[in-house]
């Protein structure tokens, strides 16, 4: 008698869980110039998705608030489709390589040593882009309007209480972490990027907090600042001293410091550790207790 047809289409939850986990050993023991290359191009990707929300989204404030963000959410996805497809480190889905380490298949060391040149890489190639971004005087498209979306959107996101910018950077990489996960449980191209669309989409119009979008995204509000003329500030009718609170300072200590924490909680433990529990650990003690047999 034949067995019945799986109901899954894709990969089982258990069967995605040690896939992830296989994929985190391959990861945390990748040579040291592979994984900086790979991280920096994951940088520069989703720079370049936070690029394609500023354009998609410049003048949408006749549209109504939801449907704006969600265009610019919709768009924002490319960035995560580019990493996933083609294999690039992007630290917020990196920290799903705790896994490994809660089966004890790596050292601390190897993943903290992991973890550290990811974020490296990733803020290398969005600063990168910025450069290039800012050398092609990008701000100055649609009249201005281009440079006034890099820094209204990033000044926004420095106006958080650490406990905010924290909470919001859970928020966001427990959905970041769910659309690489599923992405995982897919078998095509097509399965992976369907899988990343809507949890991506949905952080971004929901105003979650990503820690390496916003190593472009301000730094190139900080840039813009500094480079727009006295000609680009008459053309936008815009008093530069609204945007102050634009510098280095402001970013590392009421965004990025919290916003990165927060993402480390909510990929690492809120999915990672999650579904390690359910699926990785009975498999595990099961392993153990046959063995002891």
């Amino acid at each position: 008698m034949k067995n019945s047809p799986s109901p899954f289409d894709a990969n089982t939850p258990a069967a995605t869980a040690l896939k992830v986990e296989d994929a985190a050993v391959i990861k945390v023991n990748r040579d040291t110039m592979s994984t900086l290359i790979l991280a920096m191009t994951a940088g520069m990707f989703i720079g370049l998705a936070f690029v394609f929300y500023v354009v998609a989204t410049a003048g949408g404030s006749v549209l109504p608030y939801g449907l704006n963000k969600l265009i610019g959410g919709l768009c924002f996805s490319l960035g995560l489709m580019l990493v996933v497809v083609l294999g690039g480190e992007l630290f917020t889905s990196t920290v799903l390589t705790i896994t490994a380490r809660a089966s004890k298949r790596v050292t601390t060391k190897a993943l903290m040593r992991n973890w550290g040149l990811v974020y490296l890489g990733n803020f290398i190639g969005a600063m990168l882009l910025v450069g290039l971004m800012i050398a092609s005087k990008h701000y100055e498209g649609a009249h201005g309007l281009l440079g006034l979306g890099y820094m209204k959107t990033a000044v926004a996101k420095l106006h958080h209480t650490f406990l905010q910018a924290f909470a919001l950077g859970i928020m966001c990489n427990i959905m970041v972490c769910l659309a690489v996960w599923m992405a995982y449980a897919g078998k095509t191209v097509t399965d992976k990027l369907l899988a990343v669309v809507l949890p991506v989409a949905m952080f971004v119009a929901a105003g979650f907090e990503h820690c390496i979008a916003n190593m472009f995204l301000i730094p190139m509000g900080i840039f813009t600042k500094q480079v727009a003329t006295s000609e680009f500030w008459a053309n936008a009718g815009i008093d530069p001293s609204q945007f102050a609170d634009l510098t280095w300072s402001q970013f590392i200590l009421h965004n990025l410091i919290p916003v990165t924490l927060g993402n480390i909680v909510g990929g690492a433990i809120f999915v990672g550790l999650t579904y390690w529990f359910v699926y990785r650990r009975p498999a595990l003690a099961k392993a153990q207790n046959d063995n002891q047999v």
